[in-house]
């Protein structure tokens, strides 16, 4: 078959979860089909400024379109705009607007899928909430897919999703709490899907001790990977990290890997290593205590099964429906409600070896069991047959 995949951006130095995933899945099965990617000139996710060449490149034995962007995105405005339209009464337009401006406005893939609908077997749309996705579906619904990546979050309750969320031939969840959330809303139980997890690909030569070594870690530390945001969760972690130093005097570091779009606290415990590589990354996590994600809003979480592959216990925020189920699942890790928890959980982490290799064995064996490379291939393939013979 010839399949499209469409993603808001892509590329190696490109680090959005569901970015990510929409390259790994399409380098691997590109062993099997005809995988095309169609997405934009852009890097980043908070201007959209293009900064790739708009044309055709291969990347790792995928073709890639690049259209530009026509807009950049002016973040004042659409914070403002944001802010209003979540809280106030609002039209449908407004809703229409909203998703135009977040972007990336990117007229020249829509124009492509008219005039090139008849060219692919299939349409694999990865993620709901941006402008190719939500406008792009419904030009090719009838031989479309989604990987909707959708967190219990405002976007979610547009009152324009009902509509979108009924138009795809099929649905990929990557959770079952994602699934669960995306049919009480929208009550599309009766389409086409599957649960989909992310396979892992962990290098074999990881070495924790290299990377405290390389990065002159001499102490424990606690280990936050991905944009620093305070929409991650990002504020509160630091508030309770100072807090939790003050009142429990110790060499504990907080590490933090990923690009900073809010001001960290300059604190001698906390310490921002930027965006690293995947190796150095890698060694990162299996030299941490714990991996920490206080976000509250995810729909799957990469990182997370990375750090149980490694034997890394994680300690996660409860409300968090995604990020707790796989806690309770996989029986590798923790997660908490409140400072109070907090403490607690962290205390018990750093301090119980017994407790973090019961953990760690616990994580490695539900990632084997559910997120391997051959599973998770298996699944995509076997919905995309199933898709075809109906559309």
């Amino acid at each position: 078959m010839k399949i499209a995949f469409i993603v808001q951006r892509y590329g190696i130095e490109v680090a959005g979860g569901s970015e990510a995933l929409c390259r790994q899945v399409a380098e691997r099965l590109a062993k099997f089909h005809k995988i095309e990617v169609l997405t934009t000139c852009a890097k980043d996710y908070i201007t959209w400024r293009n900064e790739y060449a708009e044309g055709v490149e291969e990347i790792d034995n995928v073709l890639v379109r690049r259209f530009k962007v026509d807009t950049e995105r002016d973040l004042k405005k659409f914070n403002t705009f944001t802010q209003t339209l979540f809280n106030e009464s609002h039209t449908e337009l407004d809703e229409l607007k909203w998703i135009e401006d977040q972007g990336p406005y990117v007229p020249g893939i829509l124009e492509f899928l008219k005039s090139h609908k008849n060219d692919y077997d299939l349409f694999v749309f990865f993620t709901y909430r941006y402008y190719p996705s939500f406008f792009g579906l419904p030009l090719v619904s009838e031989k479309s897919i989604l990987v909707p990546t959708a967190e219990d979050e405002p976007t979610l309750n547009l009152g324009v999703n009902k509509v979108f969320f009924c138009l795809p031939k099929a649905v990929i969840y990557l959770s079952e709490e994602e699934k669960q959330i995306i049919i009480r809303l929208f009550k599309n139980q009766n389409t086409l899907n599957d649960v989909i997890g992310m396979g892992l690909t962990i290098p074999q030569d990881v070495e924790g001790d290299r990377f405290k070594k390389k990065y002159h870690l001499s102490s424990d530390f606690i280990l936050y990977i991905g944009r620093i945001d305070g929409n991650k969760g990002c504020s509160y972690l630091f508030e309770y990290f100072v807090k939790y130093k003050k009142e429990n005097p110790s060499n504990l570091k907080l590490v933090l890997i990923g690009k900073a779009v809010m001001e960290i606290p300059k604190n001698p415990d906390i310490i921002h290593l930027g965006f690293l590589s995947e190796i150095d990354k890698f060694e990162g996590i299996k030299a941490a205590k714990i991996l920490i994600m206080p976000s509250e809003f995810e729909s799957y979480s990469i990182v997370l099964t990375e750090a149980w592959a490694l034997g890394t216990p994680t300690l996660v925020n409860e409300r968090c429906a995604v990020l707790k189920g796989h806690c309770l699942r996989s029986n590798a890790g923790l997660y908490y409600i409140d400072y109070n928890e907090f403490i607690e959980c962290i205390n018990l982490l750093v301090s119980n070896n017994k407790l973090r290799e019961r953990l760690g064995e616990n994580g490695k064996a539900y990632v084997e069991a559910n997120y391997n490379w051959n599973r998770v291939e298996g699944k995509y393939l076997a919905l995309f047959e199933k898709v075809q013979m109906v559309s």
